[in-house]
């Protein structure tokens, strides 16, 4: 039978690299298909190589065609690296898939999103998204133009003014309210026993986590709250539960929050004891053991 195949010319056999020259495979190919996966600041995608190629005078379809002379970093795991914002790329793909825009309700990073549609040469998309500034800009225009031809109508009374905005305006305290979230997951090393003389790690914290509205967390956390995991970065008015911390302190979260009229008004904790476990190789079986997680609930009232 191997010899009919062979006489044939036909060869079963998976593509292998050592069959194959360099210089007509793109970097990061999945052999015998065309799916390719790429790591794009961090962030990891699965796509085809006929999506990013799409647009042919794009950076894009220059780095992944065919006949590319272009080497690409690659990550620890082989996969093409850009150091690009990850988050936006999925708009770029979203284009590249649709021939058309697509972007969330109030999204507020456009100004970013052209700058990665720059470096990837994607000119209609860019056009795409200049379109929808101006549109944007002209339905703002339009909506002042219709409250400033709104009639003026004066209170009436003194009593009647007061009675209206007891039925029909929330109290400055309820519109402050608000509740936020904190979490982390983390470990706890004693130093006792055998570990007395090493360089201990009392309290190790691998991420501090936040949810709630996305407004209040702005408000409170500023600069060192991380968004890079929140795939929607859409208006302030949702939530989302895809924050986290730049820093892993757990007391100057509490101190950012104290100081923004929050009180905790809630925790839970659960512990993942692992002492029964058969230790992996490379870990701290001490610090697994005491492996837990946390959350609290902040209040402002």
């Amino acid at each position: 039978m191997q010899q009919d195949q062979e006489a044939d010319g036909h060869n079963h056999q998976p593509l292998s690299l050592s069959n194959q020259t360099n210089d007509k495979l793109p970097h990061g190919f999945i052999y015998g298909t065309d799916i390719i996966e790429v790591n794009i600041g961090g962030v990891l995608y699965s796509t085809t190589l006929s999506t990013l190629t799409k647009d042919e005078d794009s950076l894009l379809a220059r780095m992944f065609s065919r006949d590319s002379s272009l080497l690409l970093p690659k990550d620890s795991k082989g996969r093409p690296f850009m150091d690009r914002d990850g988050v936006l790329f999925r708009y770029i793909l979203d284009y590249l898939r649709h021939g058309r825009l697509i972007l969330p309700e109030n999204f507020y990073e456009k100004d970013r999103l052209r700058a990665e549609a720059e470096h990837f040469r994607l000119r209609r998309m860019i056009k795409s998204l200049d379109n929808s500034v101006g549109m944007a800009g002209a339905s703002g225009a339009a909506r002042s133009q219709n409250s400033l031809a709104q009639p003026a109508y004066k209170n009436q009374s003194s009593t009647s003014n007061s009675m209206q905005s007891l039925t029909m305006s929330p109290s400055s305290e309820q519109s402050q309210q608000a509740f936020i979230t904190i979490g982390y997951r983390g470990t706890f090393f004693s130093g006792t026993g055998p570990a007395e003389g090493k360089d201990v790690k009392f309290r190790k914290i691998t991420r501090i986590l936040v949810h709630g509205k996305v407004a209040i967390c702005r408000e409170i956390f500023g600069e060192s709250l991380n968004e890079s995991r929140d795939p929607d970065r859409g208006s302030n008015d949702r939530y989302s539960s895809r924050f986290f911390l730049k820093h892993n302190f757990l007391e100057q979260a509490f101190d950012q929050l104290g100081q923004a009229g929050f009180r905790m008004v809630a925790g839970c904790a659960s512990g993942t004891n692992s002492g029964c476990e058969t230790p992996k190789p490379g870990l701290d079986n001490e610090e697994n053991k005491w492996q837990h997680y946390n959350e609290y609930v902040f209040q402002r009232l």
